[in-house]
């Protein structure tokens, strides 16, 4: 989408939107390039070393016959679709077969419990789920809370509440006439963490893929030159995995290498990324900390990387320092959020990277720092990182949560709920933020689902949740819980509230630490000050 340029400010002043009346995610990065049976599109390693090569007529092939078989079991046109598995090839093609079909996917999180899983197949009224033995147990176990769901797909095994995927596909027709959908017609629905209540369900549409394409394409340094090669440990159920990286790389026709680590090894992704000759790199701020522990990487490893980029959290000098001396790349942070994602981005071919900011504004997108009744401050000034809308990387809207739609906007301006500042040069400098979400190992957090969770807990009588600062993980969640009466503090206890949140929410959202107090510090109309709390470990 970008043309290649020697200054950034000739690029963003050139750049123009083209975004199509008509537009689907499915025919843009699978069919406009199935018609060469030779063009690789996906190589996928597992765990075991076993390796697969799909082409894009491969994907085309077998998407097709996903859509037929969707079809056959009543999903039409609007229909939810949840896709629970993690980077495999089943993952991609579901996706794209719902795309063709008109239906909207719901990615969900390998790591789920059986809380978090039940609030979003039952608010998203899912219809129909593509998983695999674990996830099927793990639905089957909550299958009486979901009456709109009628069909669960398993991709590896025959599971007790699941149809056998494979079997079904190989029974369906490889021909399909995709619908004809518009460019902003829902396309999928991804649920961030809220930092209170219930995790909001981000709707958006199709278009929202054309709109990252600026962005990934600046903090790649313009991703698309021949012999691009991508790949990330991100999973693709968020939006850093799934459109940053798999469908912004095949809209370009670039191919993506699919080997998600059970557990981040920093010498066995230096491996991969040497065997691959992988080129482009999205690494989130933690797989990078993990990385700079191994010594001497370019004397180890045969490397081909061309470009680094990281987001969702903010990169010191340090990492900056290591990446330019170990692996002689500039790494290109970038900034957005699920709702409007892909709006910042360094990029080291276009100008220089400044230590602390988060980059300039991708062309296409008006990002400024605002007040809180939306005037944009001066230079230099602190405020609320915006968005002008309209803007076609922007959600639709929170699904059934029209009060929180109108609360993420102030007149024209989406509010991010980041605090910035942005300087005379066009750099943006992220401050804080203005909620409570933590930042884990990548992952935003909200404190209020950990919290809910943990009062679930017969012991428990009140629980309240902040990030604690980290020098790996950037921050961890600690959980700070008064105990019902007769109730004793121990470290049996704290394992036991550790496992609780683990098995009932999700594996990358349990406290690891957990401290008991009398009681809670609040205002007067009984909100947690969780700035106290957080104030107790500094």
């Amino acid at each position: 989408m970008l043309p290649v340029r020697d200054s950034y400010e000739a690029l963003y002043k050139e750049f123009s939107w083209n975004i199509p009346d008509h537009y689907n995610i499915g025919i843009d990065i699978c069919d406009k390039w199935a018609d060469d049976r030779d063009k690789q599109a996906l190589i996928y390693e597992t765990s075991d070393g076993d390796m697969r090569r799909y082409s894009f007529h491969d994907l085309r092939t077998l998407s097709n016959r996903a859509a037929n078989l969707f079809a056959a079991r009543g999903i039409e046109r609007g229909d939810r679709v949840a896709i629970l598995l993690p980077q495999q090839p089943e993952t991609a093609l579901s996706h794209i077969a719902a795309y063709k079909l008109g239906a909207i996917a719901v990615p969900l999180f390998t790591l789920f419990g059986f809380d978090a899983l039940r609030y979003r197949l039952a608010d998203s009224g899912t219809k129909a789920v593509v998983t695999d033995a674990a996830g099927a147990e793990k639905i089957a176990q909550i299958r009486d809370d979901l009456p709109q769901l009628e069909h669960v797909f398993c991709v590896d095994q025959p599971s007790s509440g699941g149809e056998d995927f494979h079997s079904l596909l190989q029974r369906a027709s490889d021909s399909f006439m995709p619908v004809q959908t518009a460019a902003g017609d829902p396309a999928l629905i991804i649920y961030t963490s809220g930092t209170t209540g219930a995790p909001k369900g981000a709707l958006l549409p199709h278009r929202t893929l054309l709109g990252h394409l600026p962005g990934v394409e600046m903090s790649h340094d313009f991703l698309g030159f021949e012999g691009d090669l991508i790949w990330t440990p991100a999973d693709w159920a968020w939006i850093g995995g799934l459109m940053d990286v798999l469908f912004a790389a095949w809209h370009l026709g670039v191919a993506v290498v699919a080997r998600r680590f059970g557990k981040f090894d920093p010498e066995a992704a230096f491996d991969l990324m040497a065997r691959h000759a992988v080129r482009n790199v999205f690494l989130p701020p933690t797989a990078l900390k993990l990385l700079r522990t191994v010594d001497n990487p370019a004397q180890r490893w045969k490397l081909n990387l061309r470009s680094l980029a990281s987001g969702g959290e903010s990169l010191g000098i340090e990492l900056l320092q290591w990446s330019r001396q170990q692996l002689g790349l500039t790494i290109n942070e970038f900034y957005g959020q699920t709702e409007c994602n892909m709006t910042v981005s360094s990029c080291s071919a276009l100008f220089d990277v400044k230590p602390g900011a988060i980059g300039k504004a991708a062309p296409g997108h008006r990002v400024a720092v605002v007040d809180e009744r939306g005037g944009i401050v001066p230079a230099g000034e602190q405020g609320r990182i915006a968005v002008h809308s309209p803007d076609p990387v922007m959600f639709l809207e929170y699904w059934n949560n029209a009060p929180a739609t109108q609360a993420k906007f102030i007149g024209d301006w989406l509010v991010t709920g980041d605090m910035g500042m942005k300087d005379e040069q066009g750099y943006i400098t992220f401050v804080g933020r203005d909620d409570d979400v933590i930042t884990s190992a990548g992952y935003r957090i909200g404190p209020g689902p950990i919290e809910d969770c943990l009062l679930s807990h017969p012991a428990v009588r009140m629980a309240a949740v902040v990030g604690k600062p980290d020098p790996q993980r950037t921050e961890i969640v600690k959980a700070y819980v008064v105990l019902r009466a007769g109730v004793e503090a121990s470290d049996e206890l704290t394992g036991e509230l550790q496992q609780h949140v683990r098995t009932r929410l999700s594996a990358h959202e349990y406290p690891r630490e957990v401290r008991y107090i009398d009681a809670l510090p609040q205002t007067a109309t009984g909100k947690i000050i969780r700035r106290t709390l957080r104030d107790m470990d500094s």
